[in-house]
This record gives C-alpha cells, structure tokens and sequence, in this order.
C-alpha cells in the first residue's frame, strides 16, 4: 500500500498523539507525586509554635521535694522508681505514695509527726496526729516505727460477751485522753462539758436502748426492724456507720445478720479501740476522707448526729453523693437526727433532696434540747434507685 493512501495517512498522524498524551499523563503523576512528598498544609507554621498550642496541666514537681520537709516524709510522699521499670498497671515507672495534700501545709507539725528513730518505737503522740488528719492531712503518711501500746495489754474479752462488757483499762494507751480509765469514761455523763457522747461508754444504760422499741420514743427514732422491714429480708447484708460513737449500732445489726463497720474519731476518748473490744471493725477516718468503698457495694449507710450543719455547705454534698456512690441501686440511706437551724432548713432541705434517692420515709421536727436555738432535726430513710441510678 502506498504512502499516500488514506489509511496510512491516518496511522501517521495517530503516533504523535499517543506519545504526547503518555508525556502528558507521566508529567502530572510526577508533579502531584512531588508536591505530595513536599507540601504539609500544617508546615506554614513552625512545628514549635504547633506544639505550643496544646495545653498541658499544670503538675507540682513530685521529685523535687519543698524545702523544710523531714527527711522520712520525702522518702515516703515523693516519686520511687518501680523496681522492675514500666509497670502496665500504674501506668507509670514511679510509685507515689498518697497523703493528704494538707500535710505540706503545716510544716512544724508534719516535722514533729514524722521525726523518730526508724526501726525503733513511734512518739506517743496520737494528738498530733488526729490534729493533722483533721486539718486535711490525711491520709497521714506511714511511719517505719513501732506505735505506741499498753504496757500489759490482755488479750480481748470473747465472742459474744465482748459486745456489751466494758474492756480492760489495759488494752488503751491513755496519753491523749483527760479520762486514765474506763471507769472514767462511763461516769463522764454525769460531768460538766461538750465531750462527744458522753453516755456512750455506759454499756448498761441508754447504750443499751438505742434503735429499740419503746413507750414514748419520739416519731424520728426509728428502730432496726422498722428499717430492716422496708427492704427484702437479708437484702441488706453489709454497710457502714458514720461516726459510730461506741459501735452500738453496728452490734445490734451483726445480731441481725449485718456486718456494719464504723467510722470514729478519738475526741477526748479512745473509741476506736472501745469499737474494736466489741468486735466491730472502726475505721479510723475524718468525715472530710473520701469513703474507702467501691462504687454500688454497700446495702445500708447509717449516720446519726455527725451530718449536720456544721460541715460547709458544698463539702456536705460532696458527702452526700460519695454516700450515694457507695450505695448498690436499691441501697439504703439512713440519715438520724440530721440537724440545722431553723433558718437554715429551706437551703438543707432541698439539697438533700436534689442528690438522687427516692425518700421511704421523711419526718422532720423541732429539736428541743436547745429551745433558744431554733433547731429543726430530720431523720429519713433514703433509697438508691434500683434502676436508672446512674
């Protein structure tokens, strides 16, 4: 065929073509390839000035301990490396112990508590140390020492006759407490001053009467049974009381079959280790201390007289949703002889009410004890919801 014919013609001017076309498309894939590989829309500015802009928390230097700390507070609160490096479930290499945030705040008293001879005996010095827990030093920092203990102590009164027979003098260190005996303690009631519970120590008494029926109980003294009986029978199996007094509660509900452990200072008296003669667990904890419980496991929480209205406003329902935290749905809040004044009542009242319980039973009257005080009380049993508690 001919050079000049149609079709060859047409084939010559086709070859120029696909050549450019293959030029073409090469060209730009190289092109987007080169500004892919080069072009950041973020490398308009400076990669310093990028990481500049996310705030970080601020954190106090942990290994840098303030000056005028003692020696064995530092070895205790700050950073130690874990032995075996990164641990997964720390999160971290470094363990740190926890204490009150308060404790740096009060120097002198921390140096005092925290001076003694490691591996030897601790000072007697129980004052000190509910001074600091108190002011928010708490939890206190561990010691490595021996504490303080009754030179001849006795072992404990048994099972069940513990319960309700005064201890032996010899199982208290009597240092911090004006009362050097039981004996003492149990005819305080007939004594002048503000001492907490100063009928508690008098087993045989009214100690012996409280949360049982009686002619001329007042409609605010509520009974275990009457409590008990507002929930399934055996549902409610474990819990806690509140600034306990001599752990009478707590015994009369283990003679139900409910195991309560409770909570106590030692004001002017060794509670704690009354509670423990009875054989009730006392926690040794300030009502500032966030619970030591986890979320949805107690069945019953008891507080008389200690939640009230000398605890500020915000810290007490702080306390309140850490009561309800603590409580399993369908638990329950027993709230005894709250009280406040009366010009107080309209901000308590519904501040209670706003923390989420469902409210079994509610009676509110004047507390008559202090009539120029103008005083109301409130005793109430508040449920957890069993469902949508959350």
């Amino acid at each position: 065929m001919g050079s000049n014919s149609p079709k060859a013609n047409k084939s010559s001017f086709c070859l120029p073509g696909h050549i450019f076309f293959l030029f073409l498309l090469l060209s730009t894939n190289l092109l987007t390839f080169f500004l892919s590989t080069t072009y950041n829309p973020c490398s308009t500015l400076p990669t310093e000035k990028a990481v500049s802009r996310v705030i970080e928390p601020v954190v106090p230097n942990l290994n840098d301990p303030e000056e005028g700390l003692p020696e064995e507070f530092v070895a205790y609160a700050y950073g130690q490396k874990l032995p075996f490096g990164f641990n997964r479930r720390f999160d971290s290499d470094t363990m740190y112990s926890p204490v009150g945030r308060a404790c740096v705040f009060y120097k002198d008293d921390i140096k005092k508590y925290m001076t003694y001879n490691v591996n030897g005996s601790c000072p007697d010095d129980e004052q000190l140390a509910q001074k600091l827990m108190l002011k928010g030093c708490e939890p206190l920092p561990r010691r490595r020492c021996r504490p303080a203990a009754a030179a001849n102590y006795e072992e404990p009164i048994p099972y069940p006759d513990c319960q309700w027979t005064t201890p032996p003098d010899s199982s208290v260190v009597w240092t911090a407490h004006t009362c050097k005996n039981y004996t003492c303690l149990v005819n305080r009631r007939f004594a002048k001053g503000n001492d907490d519970c100063k009928d508690c120590f008098d087993l045989r008494d009214r100690e012996i009467r409280r949360w049982l029926p009686r002619e001329g109980k007042s409609a605010m003294e509520f009974t275990f049974d009457e409590v008990l009986a507002l929930k399934n029978p055996g549902t409610i199996r474990i819990g806690l009381d509140i600034g306990g007094g001599a752990g009478t509660f707590a015994v009369r509900m283990m003679e139900r079959n409910v195991t309560i452990v409770t909570t106590s200072m030692n004001f002017n008296a060794p509670f704690n280790n009354f509670i423990a003669s009875r054989g009730i667990v006392p926690l040794y904890i300030t009502i500032s201390q966030r619970l030591p419980f986890f979320d949805n496991t107690l069945d019953i929480v008891h507080s008389m007289h200690v939640i009230s209205n000398w605890i500020p406003t915000t810290l007490l329902q702080f306390l309140l949703y850490d009561i309800y935290r603590v409580l399993r749905p369908g638990g329950i809040f027993w709230l005894d002889h709250f009280f406040c004044r009366l010009d107080q009542w309209q901000e308590y009242k519904p501040l209670i009410e706003s923390i989420g319980f469902n409210s079994l039973k509610w009676v509110e009257g004047r507390k008559l004890d202090k009539p120029d005080h103008q005083e109301v009380y409130l005793s109430t049993i508040l449920e957890k919801p069993l469902k949508n508690s959350w």
